[in-house]
């Protein structure tokens, strides 16, 4: 009866999940026993088109350059160049290896190496391969003759096509490969475009140098005028405003700094004579004979007038003393002391009028330089705004001046560096003439088309396996529909169209065939499940049409009579009545008028003397309509239950499920089905379809069988059962 699948899945096995499958290593087995000849027909194809490669290829030489990016040779006449280290951008080198491969570079090659006249250029020689192309190609072709810039373009790609630049790793050097069909032809055109590109270096250094050159001088000279312009209107602005200057600054500022350093010494010179002036006023009432005086003078003609007034002063008063105030040399004595009192205030006098000239002299000159110092002063105000702009006009002129001094000595650098160009790359490799073939390489070609092959081989078993949507195996089967396989049928059908009446008996003559075996197989099966149960009743029954349901059928009834039981076979296939065709061909009643009389049953029914298998014929004058109605009423359960009485097995040739209802009908009054699957040819979808829609004939289902399989698959399918399998089965009896 029919289970769910879960009760048929063996043990966890190791697989990863694929797309909803489950590739485990048993799976993997079983594809590659099933697909094998495809596999193997992918390598041999691989093979057989490298080894026609390998026949027709023109063999190529490959010739290698390298060049060194080194920015030291530039650093020659540099100032700097002894401290400074600079490092080449990664882009800079990457652009080095876009100038190799440019049209313009290679275009100069091909003309100095006349390539165009080179019949591995200009096709006067093709390989195999390019004749051939040549050939499908030329209806799509003009017949215009080709220009020589035409040519010679078609030369600069095909040049292109076969040089390879690139750098080495992550260091500055560029390696240059050419590949040829001779290796002269590939050393020779590396070196060629090695050389012509730190020619063509060379030669834009140069241009660039020159041009540079160029602007700088036209440059120079206009800055050479501008700096000269800028210095005469400083000169004329200078004239103009009457600003005259010297080593420690303008004149006029110079003027002021003096005058203000000489007014304030007038002026300190005034305060002392004012000083002094007042000092001889304040002393002028005072006794002239007293020291205080003659010291704050210091005057020599006071101090020895003082002098002789003490010594008269002294004497005058020892003669007072010793001859009286009266005494005439006293008189006397005291008459010079007056008149030295009187000189003494004479040249105090005269003293304070020199004071006083001092002192009006000091303030003359005090008040000159004062005037002179406002005057200068008033003076500057007017200068200073003409210094603004003069700043201005001398800072362009200096601004002019240095542009101009630097522009002079980039012209001398630019003038050298164009009368000794330095490249910053250098050829550190030459190509040489290689002595070994680059390509075609025969053992990589050889493992790549088999890699390929297998790689190619197994994609397309794999993908036949997990996109197919048809069933191959029993554990397919299983896992599908969740019911016992029963077996595998092989393909009975003879490629020279036997006819059905052969196939129908077919185990007849052939008794020890594996497809007798295999429906003995299913007729242990069905004794087995007897033992439980009861089941006369077995419905053959497929999803669609010409799946070998009635070929199954036929041979299952004549085998289980041919057994000695007493076993009835109904065509209950009321629509195409597939069986009463091949049995009973002109009879003229049956199963319609055995459910009609189910008392004249004996009367249709028609007997194998071979076998003794009974056959109940299906005789309709047209299709029926209700066929559905006809097979599942209760007069066929009345007859089934009379054959029950006479026969042990009843076998019923049902109607396919999907494209009528008359299985679906008559599966209540059935004990058991039998499910016919045809190898390779019914889908899944159309199986759990069938299956699913009838829950009826799910628990009536005993089990399924794989019908028409492939014998030569069959035989890569079971290679793991060895190679005495088969070696009970005779096909030919």
């Amino acid at each position: 009866m029919y289970q769910p699948r879960e009760h048929f899945q063996s043990g966890q096995r190791f697989g990863i999940e694929f797309g909803g499958a489950v590739l485990s290593f048993e799976r993997v087995a079983d594809v590659l026993r099933r697909q094998w000849p495809i596999i193997a027909a992918c390598v041999g194809a691989s093979l057989a088109l490298v080894m026609v490669y390998l026949a027709s290829a023109q063999p190529m030489y490959t010739a290698n350059a390298r060049i060194m990016m080194d920015t030291r040779q530039a650093q020659v006449l540099d100032k700097e160049s002894n401290t400074s280290s600079a490092l080449i951008d990664t882009g800079y080198v990457d652009s080095q290896v876009e100038i190799i491969n440019s049209d313009d570079l290679i275009l100069s090659v091909v003309r100095r190496l006349k390539l165009t006249e080179d019949p591995e250029f200009n096709g006067s020689n093709p390989g195999l391969l390019s004749l051939i192309l040549g050939k499908v190609m030329s209806p799509f072709r003009s017949d215009e003759p080709a220009s020589q810039e035409r040519i010679e373009h078609a030369v600069v790609q095909q040049v292109q096509k076969n040089l390879r630049t690139e750098r080495v790793l992550t260091t500055y050097v560029l390696s240059l490969s050419y590949r040829a069909r001779t290796p002269d032809t590939a050393a020779k055109i590396a070196n060629a475009i090695a050389n012509a590109y730190l020619v063509g270096a060379l030669e834009a250094k140069y241009q660039s140098t020159k041009r540079a050159t160029e602007w700088l001088q036209q440059r120079s000279l206009e800055l050479s005028e501008q700096a000269t312009a800028s210095d005469r209107a400083v000169q004329t602005f200078k004239a103009e405003n009457n600003i005259v200057g010297t080593s420690r600054g303008l004149m006029s500022e110079q003027q002021l700094s003096d005058l203000n350093s000489q007014l304030v010494q007038a002026r300190a010179a005034t305060a002392e004579a004012k000083a002094r002036l007042d000092r001889i006023e304040a002393i002028s009432d005072q006794d002239l004979t007293q020291p205080t005086v003659t010291d704050a003078l210091n005057n020599s003609v006071i101090t020895r007038l003082r002098a002789q007034f003490l010594d008269l002063q002294a004497q005058y008063a020892d003669w007072s003393r010793r001859y009286g105030k009266t005494h005439l040399a006293t008189v006397n004595l005291a008459n010079k002391m007056e008149e030295l009192r009187k000189n003494i205030a004479d040249e105090l006098r005269r003293i304070g009028d020199a004071y006083r000239s001092d002192y009006e002299i000091a303030k003359s000159r005090e008040a000159s330089l004062d005037k002179s110092v406002k005057e200068l002063v008033a003076q500057a105000g007017h200068t200073g705004q003409a210094e603004v702009k003069l700043r201005d006009l001398e800072s362009a002129a200096d601004t002019y001046r240095n542009l101009y001094n630097n522009f002079l000595e980039k012209l001398q650098s630019a003038t050298q560096n164009q009368s000794f160009p330095l490249s910053e790359a250098r050829l550190i490799s030459t190509a040489t003439k290689p002595d070994r073939k680059s390509s075609p390489r025969t053992v990589l070609a050889l493992v790549g088309g088999l890699v390929g092959g297998l790689c190619l081989g197994l994609g397309v078993a794999f993908a036949r396996e997990l996109l197919s949507d048809v069933l191959r195996t029993p554990g397919e089967v299983e896992d599908e529909l969740g019911v016992k396989c029963l077996g595998v049928l092989p393909d009975i059908r003879s490629p020279t169209k036997a006819s059905l009446s052969d196939l129908s008996r077919y185990v007849v003559d052939h008794p020890f065939s594996r497809f007798a075996e295999t429906l003995r197989n299913i007729k242990v099966s069905i004794d087995v499940a007897r033992l439980t149960r009861e089941i006369k009743v077995i419905g053959i029954v497929s999803s669609l049409p010409k799946e070998g349901k009635t070929t199954v059928a036929a041979n299952f009834a004549q085998l289980v009579a041919l057994t000695g039981h007493r076993t009835v076979l109904i065509d209950g296939d009321l629509h195409t009545r597939s069986l009463t065709r091949e049995f009973a061909p002109d009879a003229k009643s049956g199963l319609v008028e055995a459910l009609n009389d189910p008392a004249s049953l004996g009367y249709h029914v028609q007997r194998s003397k071979e076998t003794g298998l009974d056959f109940l014929p299906s005789v309709v004058a047209s299709r029926m309509v209700n066929s559905a109605d006809v097979i599942g009423s209760k007069a066929m359960a009345e007859l089934l239950k009379m054959l029950r009485e006479h026969y042990e097995y009843i076998v019923i040739d049902l109607a396919p499920v999907m494209p009528v209802a008359d299985s679906k009908a008559v599966s209540l009054l059935i004990d058991a089905m039998v499910y016919v699957i045809e190898w390779g040819q019914t889908t899944r979808s159309a199986l759990q379809e069938s299956v699913s829609g009838s829950e009826v004939l799910q628990k009536k289902l005993l089990g399924a069988v794989l019908n028409r399989a492939n014998p030569k698959m069959l035989k890569r399918i079971e290679a793991y059962k060895g190679k005495h399998h088969n070696s009970y089965y005779v096909e030919h009896a």
